[in-house]
């Protein structure tokens, strides 16, 4: 099975131990699942612990090891553009949408309510679920 997860997801993981987020990552460690990313979600990660909201209450090392633990994923490198017909609210999250269909994904697990991908169900064949369904459907 693979899955990809929102960035949301694997920052919810390393700021709320024994959440969902937390839950599936250590799934994926574990390796429940294959988890897929791409080094446009990685810079992303990066970019986003550095925000300083989030800095103060992540230390580097963390997110770090994060980083350095995902590089054992399926990681895509240059994503295609999406297909014609398929549009995002937000065009921060095309990416996620281009992963999962160019990584052939089976999940795509998203805590982001606003940004309209949960509304969308499916991207391909990956359904498009929250940590806590992914949870109770898969682990």
């Amino acid at each position: 099975m693979r899955v990809i997860l929102d960035t949301n997801v694997l920052l919810g993981a390393l700021i709320s131990p024994l959440g969902p987020p937390d839950v599936i990552y250590r799934a994926w460690l574990a390796g429940r699942f294959d988890l897929v990313t791409s080094t446009a979600q990685l810079d992303e990660l990066r970019r986003v612990s550095r925000y300083p909201k989030l800095k103060s209450i992540l230390p580097a090392h963390r997110v770090g090891t994060m980083v350095n633990n995902m590089q054992r994923a399926v990681v895509l490198g240059a994503l295609p553009p999406l297909p014609d017909g398929i549009n995002v609210n937000d065009p921060n999250d095309a990416f996620l949408l281009a992963m999962a269909l160019a990584g052939e994904a089976d999940y795509l697990v998203t805590a982001d309510r606003r940004a309209g991908l949960l509304q969308r169900g499916s991207a391909g064949r990956a359904l498009i679920v929250t940590p806590a369904t992914f949870c109770a459907k898969v682990l």
